[in-house]
């Protein structure tokens, strides 16, 4: 089964030891400390590196910050953050480290003014962690109230990240202050229904984004196979859930990405390996999931999607596929209304977990767990054609690529 459909093993989720291969480790370790503490101090970590601002116009010049998630916790897996950096031409990356001192980092965000970094910490008691880029200081955990913390995000105000506890089927809010540290949990909703969809043993919160239009925040559920939407109180960090979307029995959606237009999303759906065009209303927050559509998946293995993403133009997207090993590429078409299968490249790596684009929108980013490696893709912006940009990155157990 898929690492985000398994069940737990000894209260562990299976998603954390699938694909947990001994990659090549490709940074070395930066001292750090040995644990994230709640409160706002935390010992200086050596080399420290000058803050990245993710508003950019045009192409940067010189290398620009890397920041890769692993698991630490599984046999060939890293040791904490990987450090690296990126050519924004070429895509050629250079290793620079580990920020270590933080537990299981599946999953990586920046906060919009590019000051601080956040990793979930996928445990059994889960927690989500902050760290100051500039000199790269830990600056404290808080509880995510769950288990299994898989995915999470900052609200374009930056004053709270969303975060989606896998195996407890939960969502969380924190504040963020002015220094970008965590404070205290504001907000915990678990998915007591629909119940569990075929297979499932219960509910699984798989993401947790902001719409567009900042009016609401959307939980993608693989466990009951829907998507809730929530009214975020922008002065308490509390939730009110406004709306549910049901995908198929058993379709287990993992990902959903806006079109830029705001009017429509795309739900990678990883249990029936299917993607779906969905409508979006702004003022109610009401999500419409379409019908299944091609994976682009061949059929002679089993494929889970994983993440689905939206060029910044809005004219194409595309599909990382576990299993079958490859990025499929849609045309999107009618405003964002349709998608349509175009191709599908190589990955040039095993089990895509996780995409992501440059902040220009020129490079690709696929983070692949098995293989241990990250391959770099030039994206034309004309065509939407994906090109490898040379050999994949060797980094241990990579599970997410946050390029900046």
């Amino acid at each position: 089964m898929s690492s985000g459909a398994d069940a737990s093993q000894g209260g562990w989720s299976r998603r954390r030891f699938l694909g947990a291969l001994g990659g090549t480790a490709a940074v070395v370790a930066v001292p750090a400390p040995a644990s994230a503490p709640a409160g706002p101090e935390s010992t200086p970590v050596a080399t420290p590196a000058p803050a990245p601002s993710t508003h950019r116009t045009g192409k940067a010049a010189g290398p620009r910050p890397l920041y890769l998630g692993t698991y630490t916790s599984v046999d060939g897996g890293g040791t904490g953050i990987g450090l690296a950096t990126y050519d924004p031409a070429t895509g050629q990356i250079t290793g620079a480290g580990t920020l270590t001192g933080v537990a299981d980092p599946s999953y990586l965000a920046v906060h919009p003014d590019g000051r601080t970094l956040y990793a979930v910490d996928e445990q059994t008691s889960g927690a989500v962690t902050a760290v100051r880029l500039a000199d790269r200081k830990v600056l404290g955990s808080r509880s995510t109230g769950g288990a299994g913390p898989c995915h999470l995000s900052v609200h374009p105000t930056g004053r709270w990240l969303l975060s989606a506890n896998y195996t407890s089927g939960s969502v969380a809010v924190h504040p963020i202050g002015t220094s970008g540290a965590l404070g205290e949990r504001t907000a915990l909703v678990k998915h007591s229904s629909p119940q569990p969809g075929p297979g499932q043993d219960g509910p699984h919160a798989h993401q947790f984004v902001t719409s567009p239009d900042g009016g609401h925040v959307l939980a993608v559920d693989l466990g009951t196979d829907t998507v809730y939407t929530y009214r975020l109180d922008t002065t308490k960090g509390t939730l009110a859930e406004v709306s549910q979307a049901h995908t198929r029995p058993g379709a287990g959606p993992r990902h959903l990405t806006f079109h830029p237009g705001g009017r429509y999303a795309y739900l990678a759906n990883e249990v029936d390996d299917t993607v779906a065009v969905c409508a979006y209303d702004p003022a109610t927050g009401a999500l419409s999931i379409g019908d299944p559509q091609s994976s682009g998946s061949t059929g002679d293995t089993t494929n889970y999607p994983a993440q689905i993403l939206v060029t910044p133009n809005g004219s194409y997207a595309y599909l990382a596929n576990r299993g079958d090993n490859t990025l499929a590429r849609y045309a999107v078409e009618t405003d964002g209304a349709r998608l349509r299968l175009l191709d599908t490249v190589p990955v040039s790596g095993d089990f895509p977990r996780q995409i992501a684009f440059s902040p220009d929108g020129t490079l690709l980013f696929a983070a692949n767990q098995k293989s241990g490696t990250v391959s770099v893709f030039l994206v034309d912006g004309e065509s939407g054609e994906l090109r490898l940009a040379g050999a994949p990155f060797a980094s241990p157990v990579a599970v997410c690529a946050l390029p900046l």
